[in-house]
């Protein structure tokens, strides 16, 4: 992997659609070249997040209570709440890479960072015809762990991803998530039966070579 420091923003709970104007404005900045390149660590009261190919069967029952917001990523339905890390990237592309070339390389560092940690995680290739198997999946038990959705303006990335870390799973049961009917989707909580959010925001940090 190209070396790629990038300045590092935390936030704890931020409110999903403020979150968005945030990160546009961000996007902005980079494509003016008036920031460096960006991580925003935070994450997010309860909000399923749809993409623009998740069909309606995939959504959850209103009667759940928890929101539905579109977003103009790539990838499906995801769940994001308490517990869980969010990463947005704000990066400017080499004129040599694409998206997919950056979202494999967000999932290796990912991966590094849970190796950290105490779990063995993997990215996966898609099959043909598949349903796109981005994000990163537990090595020994087979869930994911990780949900990724980017995409890029101007050649400035944004979005980013999701890591589960010790908040209630249950809401991933009420919809589909990623696109997979079957996936099962875990924590570092499950996994590892303990978890420090703050470990978890200095390992990701320290992968993606993020300092404030």
């Amino acid at each position: 992997m190209r070396a790629r420091p990038l300045t590092l923003l935390q936030d704890d709970l931020v409110d999903y659609d403020p979150a968005m104007e945030r990160m546009t404005d961000l996007v902005g900045q980079r494509q003016r070249d008036e920031r460096p390149d960006t991580l925003w660590l935070l994450s997010h009261p309860s909000v399923y997040t749809v993409g623009r190919r998740t069909p309606a069967d995939h959504l959850p029952d209103p009667s759940h209570g928890i929101p539905v917001a579109e977003t103009g990523r790539g990838g499906q339905l995801t769940y994001h709440g308490p517990g869980q890390l969010v990463g947005y990237l704000v990066v400017k592309l080499a004129e040599d890479e694409g998206i997919v070339d950056y979202v494999r390389e967000v999932e290796l560092r990912l991966v590094e960072a849970l190796g950290k940690l105490g779990l063995p995680a993997e990215r996966r290739d898609t099959p043909p015809g598949s349903e796109l198997l981005t994000g990163v999946w537990t090595s020994g038990t087979g869930r994911k762990i990780i949900s990724i959705g980017m995409r890029q303006s101007r050649g400035v990335t944004s979005h980013g991803f999701a890591l589960n870390v010790d908040g209630d799973l249950t809401p991933w049961s009420w919809a589909v998530a990623c696109g997979m009917p079957d996936v099962d989707m875990t924590s570092l909580q499950r996994e590892l039966g303990t978890a420090s959010m703050d470990e978890v925001r200095k390992a990701v940090a320290e992968a993606f070579e993020a300092s404030a």
